[in-house]
């Protein structure tokens, strides 16, 4: 006679979908999430730590060093590279708040996190995202300013303007985290709640909730819809005016070194951009859940290492720097 299969994580789901629901003053010290993953894929959890594993090294050490190249090189003590290097600080905290989670969750059994950590990690990440999105349209300006008015860029671009232009980019990633935040505190949940992702997104941890997720739902797509629009209209207008002011250049030369220029940027942004409003754009639908952890996984893990590749492949003044550090450290260590 034929035993249906049983895993552990079936059993475990169960046991969990069996909790009492609970409106819980101390709720913070008894609710906890699972986060399923790639659980339903058991044959592939080492290939995909592995995967994962190599990508998050990349991550970090692209970023990272991207970050030192910056630091250490006067030559790229300008604006752009400036804000660059706050681009690669986001991209190695988003990563970092999420990909570790996933790796041992590939690994270890228990899936599940707790209250704290599942609101932690989703704030973490909220901030990082919130802020990467006004850098790449604080960005933009930047390459409007230099494409359209190169002889007041030094002027425009002071170090004032751009410190304020990322303390209001952070300041407001901070700003849409605490909010979002603070109506997921309102809510109350199970004992143990099932999430079908790695990583406590929003959307995924409002669907599990006991309470009526109506208020936080609309307040997501605001804040969502606002972001997206706002930065985009910056971005959109950056580009157009950058795009009249190449096409009346008389030089071929000039056009393809402007648009050299903004090559990099333009593809972080579509990357970026495109990848949000498709995760965001997939329907809420038990179908479409691998859809949206595959959109999930490209869009918190793999980003933050396409970024510095960008950056550093497509620009010459990256290459020559981290080539002449190469070859200063192969002498240094063939002299010894």
């Amino acid at each position: 006679m034929h035993k249906p299969d049983v895993t552990w994580d079936s059993v475990n789901i169960l046991l969990f979908q069996l909790q009492p629901s609970r409106n819980l003053e101390n709720q913070s010290d008894e609710v906890t999430f699972i986060l399923l993953g790639f659980s339903e894929y058991p044959e592939l959890q080492v290939p995909l730590f592995l995967l994962f594993l190599a990508i998050y090294t990349v991550t970090v050490l692209g970023n990272l060093g991207m970050v030192m190249i910056i630091r250490i090189n006067p030559k790229l003590h300008t604006p752009m590279y400036y804000f660059l290097s706050h681009l690669s600080f986001l991209d190695f905290c988003y990563s970092t708040v999420v990909t570790p989670k996933l790796l041992e969750n590939l690994v270890v059994g228990d899936r599940t996190i707790s209250f704290t950590g599942c609101i932690m990690q989703f704030s973490l990440a909220c901030i990082s995202v919130v802020t990467e999105t006004f850098m790449l349209a604080v960005m933009a300006y930047d390459r409007f300013v230099a494409v359209c008015n190169p002889l007041l860029y030094t002027a425009v671009m002071s170090q004032k303007l751009c410190s304020l232009l990322v303390g209001a980019s952070y300041s407001w990633g901070i700003a849409c985290s605490l909010t979002l935040t603070c109506f997921l505190l309102q809510l109350s949940f199970r004992r143990n709640n099932i999430i079908h992702n790695f990583v406590c997104e929003y959307g995924a941890v409002i669907s599990v909730s006991c309470s009526d997720p109506y208020i936080s739902q609309k307040i997501l797509f605001v804040s969502a819809t606002f972001n997206e629009i706002s930065s985009l209209v910056i971005i959109l207008t950056s580009y157009i005016f950058i795009f009249i002011t190449v096409m009346r250049m008389p030089s071929t030369g000039g056009r393809h070194k402007a648009f050299s220029t903004c090559a990099s940027h333009l593809t972080a942004i579509t990357i970026f951009h495109g990848t949000i409003l498709f995760l965001y754009c997939v329907p809420n639908s038990k179908r479409s859940w691998l859809m949206i952890r595959v959109a999930s996984v490209f869009y918190t893990v793999v980003i933050p290492m396409l970024n510095p590749l960008i950056y550093s492949l497509r620009n010459k003044e990256v290459k020559e720097i981290v080539k002449t550090l190469i070859n200063t450290k192969l002498m240094s260590f063939n002299v010894k």
